[in-house]
């Protein structure tokens, strides 16, 4: 950009030269006047080049350059309206008037950029040149805000507002790679090739879970959510990504997974699941307010599965907590 600023200051310079040289010319003889005023149009031609470079119009296009090619003077009593001279004198001013308006634009221009190179060569601040520890990892941006509390949650349950959720425990930057072993079994689960490509990769997910390969399978089932976010399986990718976490001793993270799955869509399949395995999360961390809160959510919101198909799970994660 200096560059391109360089370049008008120049064409300033020759443009205000060539203005120098036309006021010269205007006093020559008739027979001049017709190289002097080719020599204007030149001038003014380049002055509507950095017109159009430097006032363009706020939807991509150029102003109308503001210079007119032909003016109109004021007549003076007992002379004609217009001659040769008084028309070159006028297109002039016009020329430097419109350059002092460039120059002064340039100068604001090179201000601007001046305090803006200092700004990137060091003045920032800590906080704002790198990210804390507490940033959230990368491809995890689609986590749920309300992570931190179950407000949201709790809809008018007895149970009274939540305090704020634990951190997740912390992804290993350099996991140990698996052994040949492992490869060779993950690589036997057959990966479903049908005429659905979406259920196909949360079917071979599932098959990752239920072998015990939870790492395995937790990326196939985040690959699976990220492609296929709005597929009829979504709900049961989001509750088994969590039972994943879950089986691979890390409820911080399952936790996370349940109250999204339960937050997107209340009425998906695995919804109840979710909420029910977010208590069950909530009670291996010890945190019993937001398990007994995730409990009263359950039996409020899905009674039907709390006395059906999820009573077991849900009489045996009730056992040992004291929900008030």
């Amino acid at each position: 950009m200096k560059a391109s600023l360089g370049g008008m200051r120049f064409a300033r310079l020759l443009a205000t030269a060539a203005a120098g040289a036309m006021l010269v010319a205007g006093a020559v003889p008739a027979m001049a006047q017709e190289n002097v005023d080719s020599r204007l149009k030149k001038v003014e031609a380049e002055v509507r080049a950095l017109q159009r470079k430097v006032f363009p119009g706020p939807d991509g296009k150029f102003f109308e350059p503001e210079i007119s090619a032909t003016p109109t003077p004021s007549s003076v009593p007992g002379q004609p309206a217009t001659t040769p001279v008084t028309d070159l004198l006028t297109r002039m001013d016009a020329v430097e008037a419109q350059m002092a308006k460039l120059t002064a634009q340039i100068e604001l221009n090179t201000n601007r950029i001046d305090q803006l190179e200092a700004k990137l060569g060091g003045g920032l601040p800590p906080a704002a040149a790198a990210p804390t520890a507490s940033t959230t990892p990368a491809g995890e941006s689609a986590q749920p805000a309300a992570q931190s509390n179950l407000n949201a949650m709790s809809g008018g349950a007895s149970a009274g507002p939540a305090p704020t959720a634990p951190a997740a425990k912390p992804v290993e930057t350099k996991p140990a790679p698996p052994s040949s072993s492992r490869l060779a079994a993950v690589q036997a689960i057959v990966k479903p090739q049908t005429d659905d490509p979406g259920d196909d990769e949360y079917v071979y997910g599932y098959r990752l879970w239920d072998a015990k390969f939870y790492p395995e399978a937790e990326q196939q089932l985040k690959l699976f959510l990220e492609k296929y976010p709005k597929h009829r399986r979504a709900s049961w990718g989001r509750n088994l990504l969590g039972r994943a976490y879950l089986d691979d001793g890390n409820p911080g993270e399952a936790a996370k997974w349940f109250l999204q799955n339960y937050q997107t869509d209340k009425r998906g399949e695995r919804a109840p699941d979710s909420l029910l395995y977010l208590a069950v999360a909530m009670k291996q961390m010890k945190d019993t307010k937001r398990a007994c809160i995730a409990l009263a959510e359950f039996s409020e919101t899905y009674a039907t599965e709390a006395a059906g198909r999820l009573e077991s799970l849900y009489n045996s994660t009730r056992n040992g907590l004291n929900c008030s």
